[in-house]
């Protein structure tokens, strides 16, 4: 069922009020709300007006170069996109499971970007809404002023990031779109010098993310009444779970859980995702909205990231981490927690739990081993899933018997919460909007609630359907005198 203010159903005129560009997110969008004479909103929508192109354009490459190129989605993520690939890309050179030594170089690269990502989200981007306040001046609400009013804030955000790049620099080779994992495992490896130098900082490290956590449950503490039922809109989560059900960001099975906790699925193998999930398109946006295939498109929607995985693991198998988790549900729990404010809470836990695993990795004597790639029976499938930052990232690929990729799928994390973001809007919408004339501030809620999500709107933008080419011809005087489309089907 439609919410509400999905459609535009009034007599008369309505106001157009467009938020272009979305500011302090990656990628580029667009938030379009459709008032009328009372200021009453009737329609709020999220569109992404950027396409990419991706699953097409690497149709017909040597399936060896897809884990470099598929990373160029994103300057934020790329490292998810390259492990994505190769692990997808591992059933095809017959390497499952990779050497461990591999695994563990893997595991070591992913658990540095979580890092680096929910630092710069939070500290970056998200937190002067919440250390200066959703009505502050715009010209308050930005780094710049953090770093002035709250310098050790600032600095502890700047130094986490730094340190997650450098364990994605030791690992993949550089700290931005790097060549370290490859189909069948890893094509360098750690040297003890490499380790040494990773491993001295981390006392600060985790005392960093430590400090962190403790901010934004203080902040939590002192705007509840706020924080809590902003955008808050029930739904359903999705996110890997290890195979105890404990949190694994690199690897595990399917679980899903209703709104209300119970569990919907749970122990589905990633090469079987396509019997839960579906995917289908708007005419408005080039993101794709995923869906549960049981419900449909209307009732299946769901969230995924830190706020979802955290509810719908069992336990955080990192001790200070799992101790976090646990004051989280205490506080805001039992019951499931949808606040989109709640993101930033656990993407801190999250945070904290990246540097106790690269503690634990560091410290793995097997992490120096020379077994870095494996090879077996050739596959024509390959499917990867991990958790990226912002939720669980899809990559399938069909190849020919030419090495060539004849097919690609790639279900964003920031696609899955399309749905979810478009609801929270609404809902910030009509609780904070409707009524009123719109001003800065009160339009700065609406990209408070999506900068919760942390979308990379970049990643995401892929759709199936028609895409349709639009020319017109507009003279002097503004007046459209010549129109011209052309519609392309995307399988």
């Amino acid at each position: 069922m439609s919410s509400p203010l999905e459609t535009a159903n009034a007599p008369g005129t309505l106001r157009r009020v467009v938020i272009e560009p979305l500011t302090r997110v990656e990628g580029h969008g667009k938030v379009t709300l459709l008032l009328d004479g009372d200021h009453k909103v009737h329609q709020v929508r999220l569109h992404i007006v950027e396409f990419r192109g991706f699953e097409r354009f690497i149709e017909g490459r040597p399936f060896w170069e897809v884990p470099v190129m598929v990373q160029r989605l994103c300057g934020i993520c790329p490292v998810s996109h390259l492990l994505a690939a190769s692990k997808a890309l591992d059933a095809v050179v017959g390497a499952r499971p990779v050497p461990r030594t591999a695994e563990l170089l893997r595991r070591l690269m992913h658990y540095g970007q979580i890092l680096q990502s929910h630092a710069l989200h939070f500290y970056h981007l998200a937190s002067p809404d919440l250390l200066f306040g959703f009505d502050a001046d715009p010209r308050k609400r930005n780094i710049v002023r953090v770093l002035g009013d709250y310098p050790d804030i600032a600095k502890h955000g700047i130094l986490l990031r730094k340190y997650g790049q450098e364990v994605i620099e030791k690992t993949a080779g550089r700290r931005i779109h790097g060549t370290g994992s490859i189909p069948g495992g890893m094509n360098r490896g750690l040297t003890a010098h490499d380790r040494e130098e990773l491993a001295r900082p981390l006392p600060d490290v985790l005392a960093w993310a430590q400090e962190g956590v403790a901010l934004v449950s203080a902040l939590f503490e002192r705007n509840r009444d706020l924080y809590v039922p902003f955008g808050t809109v029930p739904s359903a989560l999705l996110s890997l779970v290890g195979r105890s059900g404990e949190l694994d960001l690199y690897d595990g099975v399917l679980r899903a859980r209703n709104a209300d906790g119970t569990v919907r699925f749970d122990g589905v193998p990633q090469d079987c995702y396509g019997e839960k999930l579906r995917e289908t398109v708007r005419s408005w946006s080039y993101m794709k909205f995923p869906y549960f295939a049981e419900l449909g498109p209307d009732d299946g929607w769901y969230k995924v990231g830190p706020l979802a995985r955290l509810q719908n693991c069992d336990i955080i198998p990192t001790p200070l981490a799992e101790a976090e988790r646990q004051a989280f549900v205490a506080t805001l729990g039992p019951a499931v927690v949808h606040a989109p404010l709640a993101f930033h809470w656990a993407r801190l836990i999250e945070l904290l739990h990246a540097v106790e695993v690269i503690q634990g990795l560091l410290a793995d004597p097997e992490l120096l081993g020379d077994a870095l790639t494996a090879a077996g029976p050739r596959h024509g499938t390959g499917i990867g899933i991990l958790e990226a930052p912002r939720g669980t990232l899809i990559h399938h690929y069909e190849i020919g018997d030419d090495d060539l990729v004849k097919r690609c799928n790639l279900i964003v994390s920031t696609t899955h919460n399309n749905q979810a973001m478009n609801e929270a809007i609404r809902e910030v919408a009509r609780v904070h909007l409707d009524g009123h004339e719109p001003t800065n501030a009160l339009l700065n809620h609406i990209e408070v609630a999506i900068r919760a999500f942390d979308p990379c709107l970049s990643c995401a933008t892929h759709a199936l359907g028609q895409m349709p080419l639009v020319v017109e011809v507009i003279d002097a005087d503004g007046v459209v005198v010549g129109r011209a489309r052309r519609d392309a089907t995307v399988a």
